[in-house]
């Protein structure tokens, strides 16, 4: 008899009772078929005690001292029995689990939450059996079939036990499990029909498996589509948060602005350091740090812009050589100054919890809260840059200079000023971006090498000033490379866009959207 047979026959013999400190003992210590033997026992009482305790084995969170058993968190004993508080021995020994056992107690743990009064535990614990098949299940997942009542639930227990039976020796059990399988949407599922495609010699299973396999791929297609154009548009959203204040500096000023990317990544290290701030002497706070982060991001990135552009870049206007060779000197100069502040290393900036995990809209279609809430953030930034240069005196005075600069400065518009905030606004865009980014991966010296060849390709192909052409131009790259990405892989999809890019500014040097105003070119 298996050790699941014996979990299976003390589920459907027990007379429920309360986990005794003999049977926590027995599953903590001693042989691996006595410990799963006193496992298959106390699985049989099927209360709240007994489950907790097994999570506790699972985590290693259990440790045995004197002949008695404690489970510790924190640093904190406690009796797996009565529940109360214990003293942690000095000499107490951790609990040794291999993966036979590991496997046993997961096992059980699903069964336990199989014939749990929640339905959604029952249907987390057929879901977890189905995704890890094992032919010794089908046992419990015919006894849990017999009684649930959850269409849900049901329809996961069926093809959890059809999976189990998927490998059987009868055929004709096969051949029936292959049929329900057909019906799933899960991945895991497709892989362990093909799995059993591989190894099946009846033609007739053969046939069932081959029409499954095909339902199946045709059902999860459609997740994968939209975890495409979600992947695409979230790489369109961090182009765009990059690409926006290189658009306006760059549209307005003629500066070929090479330290943008460093810029970014003040940004990125601002944040970090509010996030290190919050840790040491607001740890209560901890996840509204990012709330306070993004205004410090702003203000840091558009002080050195604003710097940069009163100190050097005004000097250099009309002179786009010198003006490239100047700011590509001042993005060494300030990878540089960041590396003697905070080390050649990454360092690690933390998701605050509600950015964390991620929603499930698809079985094969998982969306990570923090690039959902980037792409929000995105549009945010975006309408507000809209209404600022569409409504606001600084957008009038910053579009009449872009059309027009002799003219707007006879009206009486200091344009050497609108130049400088023209160019903080831009630089605090790019520290909003860079704290974006700090949130999708490690901070470092080299974050803004990453991103400032492709941004200003969103920028040329958009149309130079254009934020409309920004707009399009980076959601644009970003789903055309992601699903370019699927087909040729990441280097030729990056090859292909550049070359369309190349060609099309051939075809259209002005770029998606031409500038409008006397001195634009026809």
């Amino acid at each position: 008899m298996t050790s699941w047979a014996v979990v299976l026959g003390a589920l459907l013999t027990c007379n429920a009772h309360a986990l005794t400190a003999d049977e926590a003992l027995g599953m903590a210590v001693g042989e691996s078929d006595a410990r799963i033997e006193a496992l298959a026992k106390a699985v049989a009482q099927g209360d709240e005690k007994t489950a907790a305790f097994l999570q506790a084995l699972t985590d290693d969170a259990v440790k045995v001292a004197a002949g008695k058993v404690l489970v510790v968190k924190d640093g904190k004993g406690q009796d797996p029995v009565s529940g109360q508080a214990v003293e942690v021995p000095p000499d107490a020994e951790d609990v040794m689990l291999n993966n036979r056992l590991r496997g046993e107690i997961d096992t059980a743990l699903a069964a336990l939450k199989l014939f749990s009064s929640d339905a959604s535990l029952r249907q987390q614990a057929a879901m977890a059996l189905l995704k890890e098949p094992d032919a010794s299940r089908a046992p419990v997942l015919e006894k849990a079939l017999a009684v649930e009542k959850d269409a849900k639930v049901l329809a996961l227990l069926k093809q959890a036990l059809a999976a189990a039976q998927l490998s059987h020796a009868d055929a004709a059990l096969r051949l029936s499990a292959a049929k329900t399988l057909a019906d799933s949407t899960q991945p895991e599922v497709l892989q362990l029909l093909n799995q059993q495609l591989s190894a099946e010699t009846d033609v007739a299973v053969q046939s069932a498996l081959k029409l499954a396999i095909a339902k199946v791929q045709d059902s999860l297609r459609w997740g994968d589509r939209l975890g495409q154009l979600f992947t695409g548009a979230s790489l369109g959203s961090i182009l765009l948060l990059v690409a926006l204040g290189l658009a306006i500096t760059y549209g307005l000023m003629g500066v070929i602005n090479m330290a943008h990317g460093e810029l970014m990544m003040i940004g990125a290290y601002a944040t970090y350091v509010v996030q290190v701030a919050f840790r040491h002497y607001l740890p209560g706070a901890f996840d509204f740090y990012l709330l306070a982060a993004l205004p410090v991001a702003f203000i840091t990135s558009a002080l050195v812009g604003a710097l940069m552009e009163r100190s050097i870049l005004k000097h250099l206007y009309g002179r786009p050589l010198e003006t490239l060779l100047a700011t590509w000197g001042i993005s060494l100069v300030l990878m540089q100054a960041v590396r003697s502040l905070f080390g050649a290393q990454n360092v690690g900036v933390e998701n605050p919890s509600w950015m964390s995990g991620s929603v499930q809209l698809m079985s094969n279609l998982q969306l990570p809260w923090n690039r959902v809430l980037i792409i929000g953030f995105a549009a945010a930034v975006l309408l507000g840059m809209s209404l600022l240069i569409a409504k606001t005196r600084l957008g009038l005075f910053v579009r009449g200079v872009t059309q027009n600069r002799p003219m707007a400065s006879c009206m009486g518009i200091n344009t050497a000023r609108i130049d400088t905030y023209a160019f903080a606004l831009g630089s605090g865009i790019a520290g909003l971006a860079g704290c974006a980014l700090s949130q999708i991966g490690n901070v470092g010296p080299d974050l803004g090498q990453s991103y400032i060849v492709d941004s200003f390709m969103v920028v040329v192909l958009g149309g130079v000033g254009q934020l409309a052409g920004t707009v399009y131009a980076a959601l644009g790259l970003g789903l055309v490379n992601k699903l370019l990405e699927g087909w040729t892989g990441a280097v030729l999809a990056k090859i292909a866009v550049l070359v369309f890019i190349i060609v099309f500014i051939q075809k259209r040097p002005q770029g998606i959207f031409a500038m409008k105003g006397r001195s634009a070119e026809a």
